[in-house]
């Protein structure tokens, strides 16, 4: 019978490899069995040999050396549940009883599909939003005919043969967010793909143009997310080989049905329930990484519905010019976003009306309360519940808000709902697991995170959709190359955890810099924390300070008078650092973004602005655009050639180096 060797902890984790006739060998050089990224082990550091009728772990001569139950060994004869370490990660030898045989398919002696007809590839995906759609389509694409596709979404319903996304009114809300979609990304979507969502000039805009984040002179554009949902899964509706069920995944439910299925693609969201269910195949996320002093950093963000009418290259320069308020907008229409205090996050309550108590639905669920006709209060259409810093025209939050609505040119009637959401990051050690192992009745089942269930990024910089768009080309590549009718293997997927490695460094190293931010000091404060001690009263000096976190030619403040004028008040030198770091941008933007606003502009549009808010823009600091603006990155690197690749142990973005 088959025994296996299981990964426990590190990259590895929820991985297996078969024993049987041929070593197994493990070590740094990649064309060990098992590739072993810890720095501590040896190019070839251990071997497992079949030897009458067991296996025998032998260490190689390693520096660190080889252990077994934390015995360290030089050969061991193994034994069921034997844990073994080499370097730093450890793996588990199973010997399978009689109760389940798992088998390598390819040794039955069995009819199997010939080359020339490989089969079907079954799969299934949880969430099918645009990564889950997107992935579907170019799968479908890559292996046309070969594939039976079956794809969950419980925000979904049907209308008549076609199924459709839920409004509104059906708890479907945040769809009017506007999104920037890189052009290395939209230019790895099939023809199809491009012209269904481009088709229409109106449906988008093309912002930030040519620059170093674009490819064959093409700009980023910015679009609605309902628009690239709806015509993505227009297309779907219209491909046989793509099952749409319009209700949530449920795994315990579909365990059966799963087992006979190749791939489970896991693309339900940043809280993903299938994720959290396999979490011992795809190991434990690392939430230290992106924490402060112990505590894991979390920012609350009160989203606006608005209608802007200020033209973009102004929206673009106010966004990025402080780290308070951003606009994610499609010709003045999309959302307001507002990063809040945690006293402020305290604030955002709804009051039922009714039986007069407080409900924190727009904090925890979150809801979406939209501007009523009949009394224009703010109401949650499920609970009933109204917005009670609205109801408080008074209070320091709805002040807020509307200098928010102010800066960004909105008027309060063009505030049409609220909603509430919470943003972090954390980093996960694999993207790829196998859940469940070949057997004489089962093919074996792999599964792979896509999206925000991979990659929860924090949306300031912009970049979430593009990785979950990466991640989507990479495993349809990486299955559409792998598909041949027989098992599938874990070096089957090397560049593809590779690409998922690298999208995960590069775009939550962007997003880090829009949580914190390091004075000259080299004290790093989270950006909520330097907002929320601008807005304390009589906190001048330490003010003064945190305003000098974000005051570094890399986040596009001015140097010189502008660091001059950063150490003032409330007497006018706020307003002044701001145009000048507005001006250092704008110089940075002229030759990509025309139509940029002149000083007097700034300065006529900025005057209403109250000084408490100006101070606070001051000093929540410019975005750091040198990073943020950067390459994007290339997944094509792992599929231009079949050389082995090395997948680097992720680096901790608090050791890395601040421009």
């Amino acid at each position: 019978m088959p025994s296996v060797i299981v990964g426990r902890t590190g990259p590895f984790t929820g991985q297996s490899v078969v024993l049987g006739s041929e070593p197994l060998s493990f070590g740094r050089k990649s064309d060990n069995g098992v590739v072993i990224v810890s720095p501590s082990a040896s190019r070839l550091h251990a071997e497992v040999l079949a030897e009458d009728g067991g296996f025998v772990l032998y260490d190689r001569d390693s520096r660190n050396g080889t252990f077994v139950n934390d015995q360290r060994v030089t050969r061991q004869v193994l034994r069921a549940n034997d844990c073994i370490r080499i370097g730093d990660e450890t793996f588990l030898y199973e010997a399978q009883d009689s109760m389940e045989t798992v088998m390598d398919l390819s040794l039955l002696d069995v009819p199997r599909p010939s080359a020339a007809d490989p089969g079907t590839l079954r799969v299934t995906v949880t969430g099918g939003g645009p990564v889950g759609l997107a992935f579907a389509l170019a799968l479908d694409e890559m292996l046309p005919g070969r594939t039976a596709i079956t794809l969950y979404d419980g925000r979904w319903t049907r209308k008549g043969p076609a199924v459709v996304w839920k409004d509104e009114t059906q708890g479907n809300f945040r769809r009017q967010q506007v999104v920037t979609v890189q052009s290395r990304q939209y230019l790895a979507l099939s023809e199809e793909v491009l012209t269904a969502l481009f088709d229409d000039d109106g449906a988008y805009s093309e912002m930030w143009p040519v620059g170093p984040d674009s490819v064959d002179g093409r700009p980023p554009r910015n679009i609605r997310i309902a628009h690239i949902e709806d015509r993505l899964l227009d297309l779907a509706n219209r491909r046989s080989a793509i099952r749409l069920v319009p209700r949530r995944f449920d795994v315990e439910e579909q365990q059966n049905r799963l087992a006979q299925e190749h791939v489970l693609v896991v693309c339900e969201g940043g809280r993903s329930r299938t994720r959290e269910h396999y979490a011992d195949r795809f190991g434990a996320a690392d939430a230290s990484i992106y924490s402060l002093d112990g505590e894991h950093l979390q920012d609350i963000v009160l989203g606006l519905r608005v209608k802007s009418k200020l033209p973009d290259p102004m929206s673009v320069l106010l966004t990025v010019s402080q780290n308070r308020f951003l606009l994610n907008s499609l010709r003045g229409e999309g959302f307001l976003n507002m990063r809040l205090t945690r006293e402020e996050a305290r604030n955002v309550i709804g009051i039922d009306p009714v039986r007069q108590v407080f409900e924190e639905c727009i904090a925890t669920r979150p809801c979406l309360m939209s501007r009523q006709e009949e009394d224009n209060e703010f109401r949650c259409p499920t609970h009933g519940t109204l917005f009670l810093p609205a109801l408080l025209r008074s209070s320091p939050l709805w002040k807020e808000i509307r200098q928010g609505l102010s800066l960004f040119g909105v008027a309060e009637d063009d505030l049409s709902a609220i909603t509430s959401f919470r943003l972090d990051m954390v980093q996960r050690p694999r993207f790829t697991a196998q859940l469940h192992r070949p057997t004489a009745t089962s093919p074996g089942t792999y599964g792979f995170l896509l999206g925000d269930a991979a990659n929860a990024i924090h949306f300031w910089p912009g970049r979430g959709l593009n990785s979950g768009l990466a991640s989507a080309t990479s495993l349809a590549r990486s299955l559409s190359r792998a598909w041949r009718g027989k098992p599938l293997r874990d070096a089957d997927f090397i560049r593809h955890e590779a690409a998922m490695s690298m999208l995960q460094y590069r775009h939550k190293s962007r997003a880090w810099n829009a949580m914190v931010t390091t004075d000259e000091q080299g004290v790093t404060r989270a950006i909520r924390d330097i907002i929320a001690r601008s807005t304390e009263a009589g906190g001048g000096a330490a003010s003064g300070a945190a305003s000098r976190a974000g005051a570094g030619p890399a986040s596009g403040a001015a140097s010189g008078p502008a660091s001059a004028a950063a150490s003032g008040g409330v007497d006018g030198s706020d307003l002044d650092a701001l145009l000048d770091r507005m001006s250092g941008i704008r110089d940075r933007l002229a030759s990509r973004l025309p139509g940029l606003p002149t000083d007097a502009e700034l300065r006529s549009h900025l005057a209403p602005i109250a000084p408490a808010t100006l101070r606070t823009l001051r000093e929540s600091g410019a975005w750091d655009t040198l990073i943020v603006g950067g390459e994007e990155a290339d997944i094509d690197l792992f599929y231009q050639s079949e050389s082995p690749v090395f997948v680097p142990r992720p680096a901790d973005p608090r050791a890395l180096p601040r421009a």
